[in-house]
Order: C-alpha cells, then structure tokens, then sequence
C-alpha cells in the first residue's frame, strides 16, 4: 500500500514538472510570446522591468481619449499600427501581459473596436482595447494602450504608456491629456447623462441644439427679456465683468404649473447660447448623475447645466427628514467657483415645496421667474402660433379665447391638433373657422373635466 502511494506521488510530480515545463515552452515560443515581444521588443527591455503609467478617464470619454490617441500617433509616428489581444479580456492590459508572459493565455489579435458617437448625428470608430507601438517626443520608444470599460471592473476607460523610464511614460500621459482636452467632442454640444443596459455604465448622449425664434415663445409681456438679459452674455461682458472682480456662475428658476411653457423656454435659452456647452438633467436622473454633469460643466465652461423637476429631489427639508441628494444639489452648485463662467437653470412645477436654501440664497438661483398659465393676449398668440400653416378665420377671436381661459399652452397646442384632424381640406387646405375652433375646445374642456372627476372620486 505504501509502494502506491509513494507510485502515486512520483506520478503526481512528474506531471507537475511535465505541465510547468509545457507552459513554460509556450510561455517563450508560443503566441503568447509573441504578443509581450511586441511589447518588450519595440521598448527594449524585459516586461518586469518595464513601469507602467496609467490615466484613468470616465467610460464615455473614449471617444475622446481615441482623438487625443490618433493626433499623438499623427505627431509623432503617423505610419504606427495597432494590434490587440486575444483572449478573455475581462483584466486590464498590464495583467493580460503578464499572464501572457505566465502561461501563454494571450496572444497577439485584432484591435476591439466600439461605435461611439461624436455628435447628435455622427458617429466613429474608437479602439476599446489595443495597443501601438510610438515614440516619446525625444524620440524614445514606447507602447500605448487604450481600454475601454472592461466587465466586472471599474466602469471607466484607460490610458497606458509603457516606457523603459517612468519619466517618459509620464511626459507622454500629459502629452495625450492635453490633446484629449484640445479635441473634446463635448464642447459646445448639448449632452444629457443616461446609462446604458450592458452594466449600467453611464454614458453621454449628444441631442440635437433647438432652433427657435423669440417669437415662438409666448410669454408675458417683458418676462423673455428678462429671462435674456439674466442668462446670456456676450463674451465682452464676460471679460468684463471678469476683469472687474465680478462673479460670472449665475442661477435662474423657472417655475409654474406643467404645461405653461418652461421647457420650450429653456430650449429657446439653447438655441441663444450656441457657444456654450449644454448639459441636461432630468428629474430622478438628479440622484444619479449629478455630480457628473457638474464636473463635465466645469471642465467645459463656458456651460450651462438644466436641471429639469428639480422639485423632484429638492423638496424642503423638515427637522425630521433628511435629503441627500439636496444637500448634494447644493453643495455641486456651490461647488463651482465664482469665476467659472456656468449657469444652472431650474424647472419646477411645485414652487412651494422648493428648499428655500436653494431658491433663495443669492450665488445658487440669483433669478426666479414664474412661467403662469397664459392670459388672453398670450392664448391667442399661442392659438395662430401653433396653427402654423394652417389658415385661420377669426373675425373676433375674443369670445373664443375668453372661454379657454385657464388652460395652458400644451392645451392650446393640442387644441389646434385636433382641430385640424377634425377640420375638412378644401383643395389640400385645412381651414379652422371659429364655430369648428369652439366645438373642439367644448370637447378637451368636457375630456379635461371628466377626468378631473375620476381623479378625485366624482
């Protein structure tokens, strides 16, 4: 019995040293060899003694990253080619290197690209995981490597540089960081924060900017100009104030019932501030994505950050209740220095429920504008505004508008809707006469009362 035992260890070793030698055959010869020789070979020392040096940036800039990447390589080595790694990538290149060097699990392989956007309506190709063999600026020889996020790791994306001397891996790191920044798709852009499905890593998503005209926002007399005078500003009244010690961050809240117009007049705000980047937040998204969207403001300035229902996390506060996302509210905006030249603006539906440390205090919101239900100069701007094309025949509107008062302006705009699908094209022309005009809004008004009723128990 003891003789098949020790049979059995002496085969047990002599298959350990079997396997150990075998990965250490293909550790030297096999393709994982040849992937850390693309490494090691262009450097011009072994992979243990190389250091490496890492930039580490949010998971949507790598469409930024790969911009800075490309106008390095067309500075200084504008024929260099990428290569990539085979294998399971769920480890960051360093490890994948070395594991390659181990056991020869990696090896030489095509370069993983990822469509990434670079505008509302434009897309490229951005590497999520290669490499490519470059100089430092003095000439020397190094390796880049760029990896997106990778699974079950940190949600973000990665700069390598793999140099003999970690000087000049950290001479190239700044290099690339201010060409990142020299060619950053997000500025000047609007850009609202989500997440995607894969994970939940969040990302940029690009919308289009509105075009809109002054006459297309229908306000009360003054109140547009006000909103204009408070929110945009030429760059010589920047520098202005700039060069006269005065503070150039500026808040504005627009509040009033839901309907009365407060996101068509941000977007009109947008459609003014084409030089500024805009970045738009939305209701729970607060909770998430602030703080992103403050820092993305900051970096990209001059900036505007719309935080859209703020009401829906910044409640007043009572002795009892405590608000996180508020106190971050709060602390991001004060966060952003004085000369930073960003502008937070603040819809609300609920007013009164506001934190008054937020819609008071001078420095977060310096400008608080209601939005109201239109009155009757404004139902009958918005009435032949949103009939467009559409031929009107109103002799004497005023007792028409006069019953729909207390509506708002989405209720006008759907009250031109229905008209129109109710109306009869005379040679492809629709034409809205006042009796058919009046018919329609007896209907909304009867819908809009019967579910008043069912809503509360009538």
């Amino acid at each position: 019995m003891e003789l098949e035992l020790g049979e059995a260890r002496g085969l047990a070793l002599a298959l350990k040293t079997l396997l150990d030698e075998t990965r250490q055959v293909l550790a030297e010869h096999g393709d994982g060899a040849l992937l850390v020789a693309a490494v090691t070979e262009h450097i011009g020392c072994p992979l243990e003694q190389i250091p490496n040096v890492v930039e580490h940036y949010a998971p949507w800039e790598l469409v930024n990253i790969q911009l800075g990447v490309d106008a390095y390589l067309a500075k200084y080595t504008p024929d260099a080619g990428w290569f990539g790694i085979a294998g399971q990538r769920h480890s960051s290149v360093v490890d994948m290197l070395s594991t390659a060097v181990q056991y020869g699990s990696y090896r030489l392989g095509a370069v993983d690209y990822a469509t990434v956007a670079t505008g509302p309506d434009s897309v490229m190709e951005a590497a999520a995981l290669g490499l490519v063999r470059t100089t430092a600026p003095d000439g020397t020889p190094v390796v880049l490597a760029v990896q997106g996020a990778v699974e079950h790791g940190e949600p973000r994306s990665s700069v390598l540089i793999l140099a003999a001397e970690r000087s000049t891996a950290a001479i190239v790191r700044d290099e690339i960081g201010v060409l990142i920044r020299r060619h950053d798709v997000f500025r000047g852009q609007v850009l609202t924060f989500g997440h995607t499905e894969y994970r939940g890593n969040e990302l940029v998503t690009f919308l289009p900017r509105p075009e809109l005209s002054a006459d297309q926002v229908v306000l009360p007399e003054g109140v547009l100009a006000a909103i204009e005078r408070h929110i945009v500003r030429t760059p010589e009244q920047t520098a202005l104030l700039a060069a006269h010690g005065q503070h150039l961050k500026r808040g504005l809240l627009l509040y009033g019932p839901p309907g009365t117009g407060k996101t068509h007049t941000v977007r009109y705000l947008l459609s003014r501030l084409v030089d500024c980047t805009i970045i738009v937040v939305s209701g729970q998204g607060l909770q998430r994505f602030l703080r992103s969207a403050t820092t993305l403001a900051r970096r990209l300035a001059p900036a505007v950050v719309v935080l859209e229902d703020v009401d829906l996390v910044a409640q007043e506060r009572t002795p009892y209740d405590s608000n996180p996302v508020l106190f971050e509210l709060l602390n991001q905006i004060d966060g952003i220095g004085s000369e930073a030249d960003v502008t937070f603006v603040l819809t609300t539906n609920r007013v009164e429920v506001m934190e008054k440390a937020l819609a008071e205090r001078p420095g977060r919101v310096d400008f608080a504008v209601e939005v109201p239900k239109p009155d009757a100069g404004c139902r009958e701007r918005l009435l032949r505004l949103y009939a467009g094309q559409v031929d009107l025949d109103l002799a004497d509107p005023a007792e028409l508008i006069a019953a729909a008062d207390g509506v708002t302006a989405s209720f006008v705009k759907e009250w031109v809707r229905r008209a129109v699908l109710a109306a009869e094209p005379v040679d492809g022309r629709v034409r809205l006469d006042e009796d058919l005009l009046r018919a329609v809004l007896t209907e909304l008004l009867d819908e809009r009362q019967t579910l008043t009723r069912n809503i509360l128990g009538g």
